[in-house]
C-alpha cells in the first residue's frame, strides 16, 4: 500500500550501485552524482508515481552506467521552469541532468522507467 508520508528504503539499491562502481574501479565523485541522481529518480518514483517499491535495475557495461527507476505511472515527469531558486520544489529533474552524462524516459507496459547513464571515463 502507498504511504505518503513514508518513504520506501533504497538502500538495497544504494549498495547494488556502489558494489558495482567499486568493482569497476569508478572514481568517488561520479559514485556520488550516481547515488544522488538514483535518489531523486527512486523519491520522484515514490512520490509523483506512487509507487510503495519503485523498480531500480542497475547495468554496468562497457564502463557505462545505467540505472533505470520505474514505477506503474504512466505519466512521463516534465521538468519545471527552475527560474525560482527558491522552490521548495521541483528541481530535481535538473539535478539528474546535470549529474548525468545522458537522461530520459521509457514507456512499459504498465508505467514507465526514468533512466540516467554515466560514463566511466568522464
Amino acid at each position: 500500500m502507498f504511504s505518503p508520508s513514508l518513504p520506501p528504503d533504497w538502500s538495497a539499491a544504494r549498495e547494488e550501485l556502489r558494489e558495482a562502481t567499486s568493482r569497476a574501479g569508478w572514481k568517488r565523485d561520479l559514485v556520488a552524482d550516481a547515488e544522488v541522481a538514483l535518489l531523486e529518480l527512486f523519491v520522484n518514483a515514490w512520490r509523483h508515481g506512487r509507487s510503495p517499491a519503485p523498480i531500480v535495475v542497475i547495468a554496468l557495461l562497457d564502463r557505462v552506467l545505467r540505472v533505470s527507476v520505474s514505477d506503474a505511472n504512466p505519466l512521463f515527469p516534465v521538468q519545471r521552469d527552475d527560474s525560482d531558486p527558491y522552490a521548495l520544489s521541483g528541481r530535481g529533474l535538473h539535478l539528474v541532468r546535470s549529474l548525468t552524462h545522458r537522461f530520459g524516459t521509457d514507456a512499459r507496459e504498465a508505467g514507465k522507467s526514468v533512466w540516467f547513464e554515466l560514463d566511466a571515463a568522464a
